[in-house]
């Protein structure tokens, strides 16, 4: 028996609801078999091939937020992403970071554990330029803080701008209570954004977790931002993962020129695991700390400390050779007794 109109209406509706849960791009999925444009009534379909995502249109839909089709991508409005400044990043993640959304920040071992934190607390400083008067909590378990610390509270007015009453920690004694705290965060207006720290690929954080953690920052309208520190690449809804690691400063620019010996402005190297347009990219950024901006590292620096290869260190540069004059044998006052020879030079006795 044919499906009615209203009931392949109620399905597709249900599946592009099981989409944005997962972070899944509507356009994926498929449309009802024999569905044409206009046999869905209130939809509005593009000119592109079957498979597009299709919008509900009503008179008091706003036009803020409205979605618009661009090269057969569902792209939302600008007002929906918090913009990292970098145009290439954002237009690789396809607008920026999502603000109602889960959003992974990765670090694959415990040496990048900083460079995580730092990236994160940029982010923390863009999303309190925009919501200004509204604290951010970092919620973690005691073990990731005593592993990793806690930002300091000096460097954080002085390096991002942000003050020391802006900044929540909340430690929970085990992983299950953090979860738990990060939920209920995530649906409280009091907070601009939640940051949940978590060390390792542990089990309880696992597809449905992190589904929670996203359908809570999507009703809420709110950045979740996921701190993975020394993990596993696992599965999560997070639509995006950025996996971050510390990359070398270049020297400090003068009038004059780069300032031989200093060190300048902290530098991340940014690689993008996931995102909704499945782009690929790397990129290093630099952290202004006047300005409270990033700006993107197109030309190679000069660093104060060479990067780190990961592996054995290069063998140092062969120097002079030094002539030695040769050594004369030694006297027989000097030669050990019989009793004082190795043992190896003994005979074996057998038996």
């Amino acid at each position: 028996m044919a499906i009615s109109a209203v009931a392949r209406e109620t399905v597709f509706a249900l599946r592009r609801q099981i989409a944005k849960i997962e972070g899944t791009l509507p356009e994926r999925l498929q449309a009802p078999a024999g569905s044409a444009a206009g046999a869905i009534p209130g939809k509005v379909r593009s000119g592109f091939p079957s498979g597009i995502a299709e919008k509900q249109i009503s008179p008091h839909t706003a036009k803020s937020d409205m979605t618009i089709l661009r090269h057969g991508l569902a792209v939302a409005s600008a007002d929906a992403f918090l913009h990292t400044g970098i145009d290439r990043l954002d237009t690789a993640l396809g607008g920026g970071l999502p603000k109602a959304a889960l959003s992974e920040i990765h670090g694959l071992e415990t040496r990048d554990a900083g460079a995580v934190a730092g990236f994160a607390l940029s982010l923390v400083s863009l999303i309190l330029k925009e919501k200004q008067g509204l604290p951010i909590l970092w919620v973690g378990t005691a073990e990731i803080f005593h592993e990793a610390g806690l930002p300091y509270a000096m460097g954080l007015h002085a390096l991002f701008g942000i003050e020391p009453e802006q900044l929540l920690f909340s430690e929970a004694p085990k992983l299950l209570d953090a979860l738990w705290i990060a939920e209920e965060a995530a649906r409280m207006t009091a907070f601009a954004a939640v940051v949940l720290e978590i060390r390792g690929s542990p089990r309880l954080l696992d597809l449905t977790a992190t589904r929670r953690l996203h359908a809570r920052a999507r009703n809420a309208g709110r950045p979740l931002l996921l701190l993975r520190q020394a993990g596993e690449a696992d599965p999560t809804a997070a639509p995006v993962r950025l996996i971050v690691s510390a990359a070398p400063s270049a020297s400090r620019e003068t009038v004059a020129g780069p300032l031989a010996g200093s060190i300048g402005r902290p530098a991340f190297k940014v690689d993008i695991g996931k995102s909704r347009t499945a782009l690929p990219g790397q990129f290093t950024l630099e952290w202004n700390p006047d300005e409270h901006a990033f700006a993107e590292r197109t030309e190679n620096s000069v660093a104060v400390v060479p990067a780190s290869g990961r592996g054995a260190d290069p063998a140092p540069a062969p120097g002079s050779v030094l002539a030695f004059p040769a050594l004369a044998s030694p006297a027989s006052g000097d030669q050990p007794s019989r009793q004082q020879h190795p043992a190896h030079r003994s005979p074996r006795r057998a038996g």
